[in-house]
C-alpha cells in the first residue's frame, strides 16, 4: 500500500463566496483556537498513521495564515510523523493573499506545489462569485510564483457562469495556459444546498446550465487543453504531465488511506472512513476536552466498496483491470456494449473510460454491473 496523504482543512476566509459549500468561518479572530485544537489533532494519530509522502493545505482559504504558523504547522507535522522526502506539499492560496514575501517564505518552508483559486480571469465573473480578487491579483501571483522558483503550479477555474457563453469560456483558458501552469482543474458551476447561489436559484434568479450547454462546455474543454498539451486525468482535472497529476487528490480516487485534520476533514484507514464536525464550536471543544473531533464514521459492504471502487476507478484515465472487472461483476457483455457507444476503451486490457464516458462517470458503474 502506498504512503498515506495528509489533509488540514484550513476553515477561514474574508468571506462567504455565494457558490461555496465547504465549510468555512468568516472570522480570522477564531484563528488562534483552531490553532491550538489543531496541535492537539495532530498527536491523536500519532502511531496509527506514521508515513505520509503527500500534505495538503486546503480550505477555506489557507493563504490566510501568516507563513510563521504555517512554518509551525508543518514543523509539527515532521516531529510527529514520517514525511517522506519528495512529499508533495501543497497549499491552496488566493491570488490577493500572495506577495512576493509570503512566496518566497513558503518556498522556503518546502512547499513545492501552489493551487490557485484564479476561478475567472473576467472581474465581471469574479464580482459574480463573490470573490476578494481581480484578474491582475491572479496575473501578478502567477508570475511572482515562476520568479519564487515554484515548478508546479496549478490553477482552479469555474466554469458555467451566469450568461457565459462558450467562446468566452475558452479565452479564459487561453489566457490560463498562457502562463503554462503545470495543472488546470475546470469545475462546472454546481449550487450547492446551503449557499447564497441556492437562495437565488429558488427564487428563479439563477439556474444551472441546461444538460446540453453542460455537454458542450465539458468536451470543449477537454479538446481545448488536449490541444494544449494537457492530459485530462480525471473529470475535472488536467496536467502537463503524468508526474504533475496532484499526487494528494489522486490518492482519494485510487481509495488510499488518508488522514483529514481539522474540521469537517475526512479520513479513510483503507477500511473505516470518518469525518470531524463541521462545527467550529464542537470541533475545538471536543479537543478541549482531550476528546476526537469525531462526527461519524462507516464501513462500507462488500457491495458498497466495489461500486465505490469501479466508480472512482472510472473517475480517471488509468481505469480499472478489464480481467478484474470482468471476474468480480460476470458484466462481460455490458463492457462490451460500453465499449461499442464510445464510452470506454480498452487499453493494456484495463476499462478506460472515453471524454465521452467521463462525461458520464457517475453511470457507468451502474450501467456496467446492472442491465445499463
Amino acid at each position: 500500500m502506498p504512503p498515506a496523504g495528509l489533509y488540514l482543512h484550513i476553515p477561514f476566509c474574508k468571506s462567504k463566496c455565494p457558490y461555496c459549500d465547504f465549510y468555512s468561518v468568516a472570522s480570522s479572530s477564531l484563528i488562534p483556537r483552531w490553532f491550538e485544537s489543531l496541535k492537539k489533532e495532530i498527536q491523536l494519530y500519532r502511531g496509527r498513521f506514521t508515513s505520509f509522502d503527500t500534505v495538503y493545505l486546503g480550505g477555506g482559504t489557507p493563504s490566510l495564515l501568516d507563513v510563521s504558523m504555517v512554518e509551525e504547522i508543518l514543523g509539527l507535522i515532521k516531529d510527529t510523523y514520517n514525511i517522506i522526502g519528495n512529499a508533495e506539499i501543497t497549499i491552496e492560496a488566493n491570488p490577493g493573499d500572495l506577495t512576493m514575501k509570503k512566496v518566497t517564505g513558503l518556498k522556503s518552508l518546502g512547499v513545492n506545489r501552489i493551487n490557485l483559486g484564479v476561478q475567472s480571469f473576467r472581474n465581471d465573473d469574479l464580482l459574480f462569485l463573490g470573490r476578494c480578487h481581480r484578474s491582475v491579483d491572479s496575473e501578478r501571483a502567477l508570475v511572482d510564483l515562476r520568479d519564487a522558483g515554484f515548478d508546479n503550479i496549478g490553477i482552479d477555474l469555474i466554469y458555467g457562469l451566469k450568461n457565459q457563453t462558450i467562446d468566452g469560456w475558452l479565452k479564459i483558458l487561453e489566457k490560463a495556459v498562457s502562463f503554462k501552469p503545470e495543472h488546470i482543474s475546470c469545475y462546472q458551476l454546481t449550487i450547492e444546498g446551503k449557499t447564497v447561489f441556492n437562495v437565488m436559484k429558488n427564487k428563479g434568479e439563477l439556474e444551472e446550465l441546461p444538460e446540453n450547454a453542460a455537454s458542450s462546455f465539458f468536451l470543449g474543454t477537454a479538446n481545448f487543453l488536449e490541444q494544449q498539451d494537457y492530459m485530462q486525468y480525471e473529470i475535472s482535472n488536467f496536467s502537463r504531465s503524468i508526474d504533475l497529476r496532484s499526487r494528494h487528490n489522486s490518492k482519494y480516487w485510487q481509495r488510499v488511506p488518508y488522514l483529514g485534520l481539522g474540521p469537517s476533514a475526512h479520513s479513510f484507514d483503507g477500511m473505516k472512513r470518518w469525518w470531524n464536525y463541521r462545527s467550529f464550536k464542537k470541533y475545538c471543544s471536543s479537543l478541549e476536552h482531550n476528546e476526537a473531533p469525531v462526527d461519524d464514521s462507516e464501513i462500507l459492504s462488500e457491495d458498497q466498496t466495489l461500486i465505490e471502487k469501479i466508480s472512482l476507478c472510472l473517475r480517471t484515465i488509468d481505469g480499472i483491470s478489464r480481467e478484474y472487472l470482468v471476474d468480480i461483476t460476470g458484466a462481460l457483455e455490458n463492457i462490451e456494449n460500453l465499449e461499442a457507444s464510445g464510452y470506454i476503451e480498452i487499453i493494456n486490457n484495463r476499462v478506460v473510460p472515453t471524454k465521452k464516458g467521463l462525461l458520464v462517470a457517475d453511470q457507468l458503474p451502474l450501467c456496467i454491473i446492472n442491465d445499463g
